[in-house]
């Protein structure tokens, strides 16, 4: 192009993507009819992902027939619940699931201070008795499983009242 004289104008060498816009400044400029969860920007009543970095994109979706169709329902509905990404949900933390862990560190916990081996655990009688007398105690896992996760913790906790039993 340069041997006929003719070069290429800047314009049309840059990209027409905002490159440093954040889905919280989209939030920002669009107000409550979208949200940023985890590094992702959503609308709100659509409970779908957009693309933060185009502005047309985001206005497209907003003059869709889906999106207004779907914010009038979502205007109907009483309760605004935001949805969550995977990431936050895998994060919670139930009572049952804190539980469970109590349970099976507890179970390790007597299994060193009684000095039976976790293989006994896997005895099918064991998991019958544990399932029907113990809350949770279906849920205590294998003896591989109980040695690779919980016995690190079982036997860390052990020294460290051995340790001071001895001072």
């Amino acid at each position: 192009m340069e041997r006929f004289g003719a070069k290429a104008t800047p314009s049309h060498n840059r990209s027409k993507t905002a490159l440093y816009v954040t889905p919280q400044d989209r939030v920002t400029e669009f107000g409550s009819e979208l949200h940023e969860e985890g590094g992702k920007l959503f609308c709100t009543s659509c409970n779908m992902v957009l693309n933060h970095v185009r502005k047309s994109a985001i206005n497209d979706h907003l003059k869709s027939k889906t999106h207004t169709k779907r914010k009038a329902e979502f205007e109907e509905q009483s309760v605004r619940k935001k949805p969550r990404t995977l990431t936050a949900s895998l994060q919670c933390n139930s009572a049952a699931q804190t539980e469970k862990i109590s349970v099976i560190q507890d179970f390790v916990k007597m299994c060193l201070e009684a000095n039976i081996p976790l293989e006994k655990a896997d005895h099918p009688s064991v998991r019958a008795f544990l399932s029907r007398h113990v809350k949770n105690g279906s849920s205590i896992p294998q003896s591989d499983q109980l040695r690779k996760t919980y016995l690190p913790d079982g036997y860390e906790n052990e020294n460290q009242v051995l340790s001071t039993e001895d001072c």
